[in-house]
Formats: structure tokens, C-alpha cells, sequence
């Protein structure tokens, strides 16, 4: 398949669910649900940019997490380049987890 038969909300859908296999070392939810993903960002020659966060600045994976993240969404056929930003602005609160992350960790 070649890079134009694909579109950007194809490879999104895709990131997301690459994104979704990694998990916090500490906690039992992967970083999609535990809101450490706070933009992913597709444009039309397939460069990827992905802002996120960790749970504290002090996090033992700060140093790995993103680069697993970048490489695993490397594989995704059809990504030219991928970029991972880490931010803490906003800084990460245990509000940006989905419902299921919550549930699974047993705050809701």
C-alpha cells in the first residue's frame, strides 16, 4: 500500500491504537487512558507529532517512555517521521483518565 492510500484519520485511528499497547510501569493502564496523551498530530506527508505528558516531572520512565513511544508508532506502515514532545502544561492530574482507567485503578 502506498502512502497516498492512506489518509490521516486512518493513520490516527492507528496511533491511537498503537499508543494504547503501552502501559505505565506503575500503574495498570496503558498511557492512552491514563490521559498522558494530550495531541496527535498527522499532517498530509505523514509527519507525525505527538504531545504528551508523564505523571510527575521525577517519572522513572522520562527517559524511555517517549522514545517507546516513538518507535513503536514508527512501525506503523505508512509514517514518514514521528516526533514526541513532552509537556507539563498542563501538568497531569488524575481528571484527564478516561472512566475505564479510573475504574480500573479503583477511583471511580
Amino acid at each position: 500500500m502506498t502512502k497516498q492510500e492512506f489518509n490521516p484519520n486512518e493513520i490516527g485511528e492507528k496511533i491511537i491504537d498503537v499508543i494504547k499497547t503501552i502501559y505505565d510501569p506503575e500503574i495498570p493502564v496503558d498511557i492512552y487512558e491514563l490521559g498522558l496523551i494530550y495531541d496527535v498530530l498527522v499532517n498530509e506527508n505523514f509527519d507525525v507529532k505527538i504531545l504528551m505528558t508523564l505523571t510527575t516531572p521525577n517519572c522513572p520512565v522520562a527517559e524511555t517512555l517517549p522514545v517507546d513511544v516513538e518507535d513503536k508508532v514508527k512501525t506503523i506502515n505508512g509514517i514518514k517521521s514521528v516526533e514526541v514532545e513532552i509537556t507539563f502544561d498542563p501538568p497531569w492530574t488524575q481528571d484527564l483518565m478516561s472512566d475505564e482507567a479510573k475504574l480500573e485503578i479503583g477511583i471511580l
